[in-house]
Parts: C-alpha cells; structure tokens; sequence
C-alpha cells in the first residue's frame, strides 16, 4: 500500500535517480523496524541445486549491483536474493541517460553496463550484512577486458565471491557490455564453462564446500543457440540457468516514448519470450538442471506460468517497479 501511494512521486523523478531513492528509503525504512514490522517471511520451501530455498521467489540481479541493500531487500520476503553484475575492477558503465521506464507498456530498457564498485567492495558489503538466507552473486567481465580475455575476468570474480555465495552466476547475456553476447556460442562457451568448472571444484576442495555454478542467458536465441547451450550446461555439469536476461527485441513497445532507446528490454513485453526460451530449454534439459525463470513477472499468475513451463525458481525485478513489493506475496501464494 505504501508503495501505491510513493510510485506516482517516484515515476516523476529520473528513473536511475527514483531507484536510489527508492533503495535508500528502503534501507532508511528497515533500519527504523518498518519494513519488518510489515513484511513477514513467506515460507513455501523448494529444494533446488542442494540450497533449500524458503520461498521460490527471489530478486533477480541488477538491482543491488553491489550488495548495498541486502538486509533491507531480504526484509520483503524474498526465497532468495541475487546480487551484481560485479566485475573485477570497479566501473562507472555507461553515460546517463541510461535508464528509461515505458509505462504505457509496463517495461523498461537499460543501458547501465555493469556499473559497480567492484568485486572487493562488493564481498565487504556481504560480510556486513546480516542476512543469513540464500545469497547469489552474478559476475561479469569489466568493459574494458578484451572479450577473449573474458575468462580471466570471471575467474577473478568466482575466487573472491566463493566462500560468501550459496551461488554464484555467470552472466554472459548482457546485452550491454560489447562483445558479452558472444560468449554464448562456439568455442568461447566450451572454453568459459569448462574453466570455470575446474576452478569450481578447486574452490569446493580447498573451502570444503560446494558452490553451484549457474549461467544466465539472453532470450535472444535461436534454437540451434538453446540446443548447443544446454549440451554445453550437460557435458560441463552446471548446476542451473537463469533464463533469461533482457531483450534486445522491442516487440511490444513500437511507438512508444523511450522505446528507440539502445539497450535491454525487460518487463512485461519480454514475458513471452522469455518464457518461450525457458519452455525450449525445459524440454531439451528434461529436468536434468534446474531452470530459474526470469523475464516479464508481474503477477502471481505469470509466475505460475513460468514454473508451468519449467522452472522450479523465479526471479522479479522490473515488476517490483510497476506492481511493488506485494507481487512477492502474490508470487509465492500462486507458485505450487
């Protein structure tokens, strides 16, 4: 109800700006007992990756790129929260403007392009926070890292992140960083996948525990792209995927202002694709990798289709934007 009452204030701001405001109110809030005192966790508990999740709703990445707003995020009633894109080195991403709300459509495009304080801040921050619920940290390459250099990158991340993530997701489907979407396909996938399973099971030997390893793709795929990334995800043994991130596709939105904006489209009109992509894969993977849908949730009603069509988890993050925090309860209580 709060929210209902702040969101027509807020959309009149700048949109990155209504999203610092909106985070830091919510972190100025939980601090105060508010949230807390509103908000009550949501058990509905789902077993996925050998994590047992509270709830399967959880916050999708890019909203907390650094792990500034962890406890007051958790406070809400999310299963689980996943953090970043984080890269090695911190980096400003791109010019503002770079965030654009359509409202008409209920999306919004970005360009931000992985700005973040860096991967040692990033850990500090998660060491403070006292949240002890189911915690993802997504990585990904710095703008400047030449994309065949990439895996160095990831590497960086993954060793820095193990010991503090219950998992850890490669993000190669930013449609805003040059050259990321390449790592998608061919060699480049085989080599990155393969390296950073190695290292993996190096990390869970030297920390005595096991930190799945997760991929998140485009839904800008084609089916031959979805064939050879779930053979890749079976012969390298990774422990789920995220499907998907933002389209580069502007179905849905022609005409509208803000909809000629260069970047990547998430809210209700990637609902299709998305699910389109997570259904392909859900009948190629038969359940043999768990699949988190993402892409387009703004009811209880589409996540439930997002599970019908074959994922055991779902991640919000533009449609906490249009519907606020009560679509998390809405998403749990319709989730079977």
């Amino acid at each position: 109800m709060l929210y209902s009452l702040a969101r027509p204030i807020l959309f009149k701001l700048e949109a990155e700006r209504a999203h610092e405001v909106t985070l830091s109110s919510l972190k100025t809030a939980y601090k105060l007992g508010i949230i807390q005192s509103t908000y009550k966790q949501y058990l509905k508990p789902v077993i996925c990756m050998g994590i047992t999740f509270p709830n399967p709703v959880g916050l999708a990445a890019g909203l907390d790129k650094n792990g500034d707003y962890i406890d007051a995020l958790a406070a809400l009633g999310f299963g689980f929260i996943e953090i970043g894109t984080i890269t090695p080195r911190p980096q400003s991403g791109n010019p503002h403007p770079r965030l654009f709300r359509l409202p008409e459509a209920k999306a919004i495009i970005n360009r931000m392009g992985f700005n973040n304080d860096g991967v040692d801040k990033l850990v500090e921050n998660v060491k403070a926070a006292q949240y002890k619920g189911v915690l993802g940290i997504n990585i990904g390459k710095n703008a400047d890292t030449p994309v065949e250099k990439a895996t160095q990158d990831y590497l960086i991340c993954l060793d820095k992140v193990y010991q503090y993530a219950s998992y850890v997701t490669v993000n190669i489907s930013s449609p805003n960083t040059k050259g990321l979407r390449s790592l998608q396909s061919g060699h480049a996938l085989t080599e990155l996948l393969g390296t950073l399973k190695s290292r993996q099971l190096e990390l869970a030997e030297k920390y005595g525990f096991y930190v799945p390893l997760v991929l998140k793709v485009a839904p800008d795929l084609e089916n031959e792209d979805i064939e050879f990334i779930a053979g890749e995800l079976l012969k390298f043994q990774i422990d789920g995927l995220i499907v998907t991130n933002t389209t580069l596709s502007r179905e849905g939105v022609e005409g509208l202002k803000h909809a000629e904006e260069q970047g990547g489209l998430s809210g209700e009109p990637v609902f299709k694709k998305s699910t389109h992509c997570l259904t392909q894969f859900s009948k190629i993977l038969q359940d043999q990798i768990p699949l988190i849908g993402v892409g387009g949730i703004l009811s209880g009603d589409q996540a439930a289709l997002k599970q019908a069509a074959g994922a055991t988890l779902v991640q919000l993050y533009s449609g906490l934007i249009y519907a606020g925090p009560d679509l998390i309860a809405d998403c749990v209580k319709t989730m079977h």
